[in-house]
């Protein structure tokens, strides 16, 4: 064939058979859509801090940032000393350790929940009736003075007949007390625990979407995460993963799963000496939970290490080391988030951080860049690796282990440019209608 001369193309369907497929297959576009719009593309915590709705006041992360800066002059003084302690390369040491002292400084918890279940205890209902009261006009002063962790919010009690009543009574003081406090703020958080069947998830949205209605708010304002603490969640009577109907059950608010590391050992009957995040049995639970969230917006977090670092430097190093490992591996597990029950933990939660995203960054953002290049090279990734590794790197620069300009300089791009790699499914999507 002769330069400049078109090949002809052939065809044996009719365009009707390609319409008509289209026009079938539409319920199904819009159901993907509307079901795994992929990540809101919004920061998510490293981690989530329980503080007892009786403990909590005005000066509480304040407080557990200067009681972490406290226990690492105490226990490693300085970055020779953190990397002894929990294995730390030396090119890793000094800036992991920089960082965590200016995290601790500068915003020493990400996430606080005020806790009205396990962590609160028995009180009267007049006493949880002012403690939600209070718990809401703190929060309110914290956004407003510029306290505030970036995420805040309470766990209620959950919705079992039991406590039901007085769950629904503590939500709506807190939620009231915040309305006419000025609104809810942006960053709030609810989370609702002990979750065993899909129609409590779904008490839950009622709740939600009648306090909407009845103070005037957009619909599908207020979001909740549903806490994965009993082995009905994760499969049902009937076989079926119950994680994933309570996900639909939510009807879009559910923002996160989060696993009870030592209410669903005890279910399933794990001794306590053996209760532990990296247990087979939280494995199982946390895998279910992973495939069941993938797509829908709905993030997964971790559970804790009820292993406390107190005491002498031997016993902290310890705890510490323990924490450091749990938490590393949850990171490599793609599970992004966990609880932190005590300040002498943050050192270690933004340890092992940052030492997951200042290690990785440069492989990443060299594949980053071939990608875009094109200039192949020993991996070749696709269209999703590249989304991966842009929301590596955002991670990172979100909890302050990466730097915009190093991430630039490495890349050639800018936090908009990665943003548009792991944008949402859905902005990706056209849907077409029959």
């Amino acid at each position: 064939m002769g330069q400049g001369q078109q090949e002809k193309v052939a065809t044996s369907l009719a365009d009707a058979v390609g319409a008509s497929i289209g026009a079938s297959l539409a319920p199904v576009d819009a159901e993907l859509a509307r079901r795994y719009p992929g990540d809101p593309g919004t920061r998510q915590p490293v981690h989530t801090v329980y503080v007892p709705a009786d403990a909590f006041d005005a000066g509480t992360v304040r407080s557990w940032g200067e009681r972490a800066l406290s226990a690492l002059d105490e226990h490693a003084p300085d970055a020779d000393s953190l990397a002894r302690a929990l294995g730390l390369s030396g090119e890793l040491a000094g800036p992991v350790y920089e960082r965590v002292r200016a995290k601790l400084e500068r915003e020493p918890v990400e996430d606080l929940r005020i806790d009205f279940e396990d962590g609160y205890g028995a009180h009267s209902d007049a006493e949880e009736d002012i403690a939600a009261a209070r718990a809401a006009r703190l929060v309110h002063r914290a956004y407003e003075d510029g306290t505030a962790a970036p995420y805040m919010g309470i766990r209620m009690k959950c919705l079992e007949a039991p406590v039901r009543d007085r769950a629904i009574r503590t939500l709506d003081i807190f939620l009231t007390g915040l309305m006419e406090a000025g609104g809810l703020p942006e960053g709030l958080v609810l989370t609702l625990p002990k979750v065993t069947y899909p129609e409590q998830v779904t008490a839950m949205a009622r709740l939600a979407g009648e306090f909407e209605k009845a103070r005037g708010l957009r619909p599908g304002r207020i979001g909740f995460e549903i806490q994965i603490e009993t082995s009905q969640s994760i499969l049902a009577a009937d076989g079926t993963a119950a994680v994933a109907r309570m996900i639909v059950a939510a009807d879009g608010r559910a923002t996160g799963l989060h696993y009870g590391t030592f209410d669903y050992s005890a279910c399933v009957g794990v001794s306590a000496a053996y209760q532990s995040s990296d247990h087979p049995a939280a494995d199982h639970a946390k895998a279910v939970m992973q495939v069941a969230a993938a797509g829908t917006g709905v993030r997964v977090c971790d559970g804790s290490t009820n292993v406390l670092p107190v005491g002498p430097t031997s016993q902290v190093h310890e705890a510490w080391r323990l924490h450091y490992g749990l938490t590393r591996r949850a990171l490599a597990r793609a599970y992004y988030q966990g609880w932190d029950m005590h300040p002498g933990h943050l050192p270690t939660r933004y340890a092992a951080v940052y030492a997951f995203y200042r290690e990785g960054l440069e492989p990443a953002a060299a594949r980053l860049a071939a990608y875009v290049a094109k200039a192949g090279g020993d991996v070749m990734d696709e269209p999703a690796t590249a989304k991966a590794l842009s929301g590596y790197l955002l991670r990172g620069l979100d909890c302050g282990a990466l730097d915009a300009d190093e991430v630039t300089r490495l890349t050639g791009l800018t936090r908009a440019d990665l943003e548009g790699f792991s944008a949402p499914r859905r902005a990706a999507l056209t849907v077409s209608t029959p």
